[in-house]
């Protein structure tokens, strides 16, 4: 963990003073008739500043959270170092929040990462159908339900047809939205919806049913998704993938500034906590792939996190830790026990200042219709990824080779080993659920359990 330099410690009031007599007595050298008034100015010593009030151990108890996930958002943005502005607002909250440079979606791909995400399980442990738009049934508990219970009202907006019936997620929340009059298509995204899923955020929130207590609101805004598409008065920034993209970035920043403004105008805009991150990143050629899905590479799974909170000081959280931490930290946030099932550990005691001891964090890629399976784990800087049924591995130094574009397997035979025993203990304890419908699974073992 990093944080931000503060300002040096005050001297003791015995250096003051002797410094001050040190001074007063060049002064007496160099003007010995100095009046005794103007000598007492000297030697007097300023008050001991007040001392400042002590952060608090933990969330206030009245608090609401507010989760915004960006699809397709990569870590690499301006406030990481990107050189490209184009995220104003969210690099402007970045400055105001805890922000993790190590931070892990569960997949890379939405529906994987986002029903992870949801349950704070692992995806291959969950109760799905087989296909790549996994459809989870209502045995799935997902943490908004346990809010529900607890007298939380749950709200979201969507903007994807996935979202609407198919995904299973509406049973989590008390209002739940479509934007309207979206067009369906399986291979990518032709709709621009940032505008409407404002309009709906904002809806909801003014709604006095919706915020008269404590509530729980989710909005994921989809643009950032190919198609990477133009609009009026953003760029260009050129003609490749990423400069397209990064017009679509800069295009949802300005809806996601445009709804902090409005969170922060409320009355309850002070006491409700702000997360930002993403259900996974985006390629452009990076191992000769293109989008999202299919692989576990670093561009796919390492996104941004950000959260800012009543208490809480802005600063750099530098450990690895991933989004199925998340469950298990919003509920901690509203006081609610976290289902026993849950994978993850809640990040409130780091987030309040306690440190953050190193964890290993997962990666989950269950086997598809469209793709066979990949499971990795992050240790440190190393990165290990399990290919199918355990069938080869790979092993990377992130620190070293942050592209990933070295496999070190053969040159580091003992931390292999060290990799490979910690990845078999912890899948051991991730009980894998074959899909409902499995008759096109990808892999040599289509129908076996998975």
């Amino acid at each position: 963990m990093s944080k931000r330099p503060a300002a040096g410690p005050a001297l003791p009031p015995r250096v003051l003073l002797g410094l001050a007599l040190a001074t007063s007595v060049g002064c007496a050298r160099r003007e010995k008739t100095a009046p005794p008034q103007q000598e007492a100015q000297v030697l007097a010593l300023p008050s001991p500043p007040a001392a400042a009030p002590a952060p608090p151990d933990g969330p206030p108890k009245d608090l609401n959270v507010l989760l915004i996930t960006v699809d397709s958002l990569r870590a690499d943005m301006p406030w990481a170092g990107y050189a490209r502005p184009i995220a104003p607002a969210m690099t402007a909250f970045a400055d105001t929040a805890v922000t993790y440079s190590r931070f892990y979606s569960i997949s890379s791909y939405t529906a994987m990462s986002l029903g992870g995400m949801l349950a704070g399980r692992y995806p291959s442990e969950l109760d799905r159908s087989g296909h790549y738009f996994a459809h989870y049934p209502d045995s799935v508990l997902f943490f908004p339900e346990l809010l529900q219970q607890a007298g939380v009202r749950t709200m979201s907006a969507q903007s994807h047809f996935y979202f609407d019936q198919r995904s299973g997620f509406r049973q989590a929340f008390d209002v739940y939205e479509i934007v309207p009059g979206l067009d369906e298509d399986h291979q990518t995204d032709k709709n621009i919806t940032s505008p409407q899923q404002l309009e709906l955020a904002i809806k909801m929130l003014s709604d006095k049913a919706n915020v008269d207590g404590r509530f729980f609101a989710w909005f994921h805004f989809l643009d950032p998704h190919d198609k990477y598409q133009a609009h009026a008065g953003i760029g260009p920034y050129g003609s490749t993938t990423r400069d397209l993209y990064d017009v679509e970035v800069t295009f949802t920043d300005q809806h996601i500034g445009k709804l902090l403004e409005f969170v922060e105008g409320q009355s309850w805009g002070k006491k409700t906590a702000v997360v930002i991150s993403a259900d996974h990143g985006e390629a452009f050629g990076e191992h000769n792939r293109f989008r999202h899905g299919f692989d576990l590479w670093d561009v796919l799974t390492h996104v941004p996190m950000m959260i800012r909170a009543p208490g809480l000081t802005p600063r750099h959280i530098d450990e690895p830790r991933s989004a199925v931490d998340l469950a298990p930290t919003i509920l901690e946030l509203f006081g609610v026990p976290a289902d026993p099932a849950m994978a993850g550990t809640s990040l409130v005691p780091e987030l309040y200042g306690k440190p953050g001891p190193a964890r290993d964090v997962i990666l989950d890629l269950p086997r598809t219709s469209d793709s066979d399976r990949r499971r990795g784990l992050i240790r440190g800087s190393y990165k290990l990824v399990a290919l199918g049924d355990d069938e080869a591995f790979q092993l990377y130094d992130l620190e070293k080779d942050p592209r990933e574009e070295h496999d070190v397997q053969w040159q580091l035979p003992a931390k292999l080993l060290e990799m490979k025993a910690a990845y078999k203990e912890l899948s051991a304890k991730m009980p894998s659920q074959c899909p409902k419908v499995r008759m096109k699974l990808q892999g040599k073992k289509k129908y076996r359990p998975c």
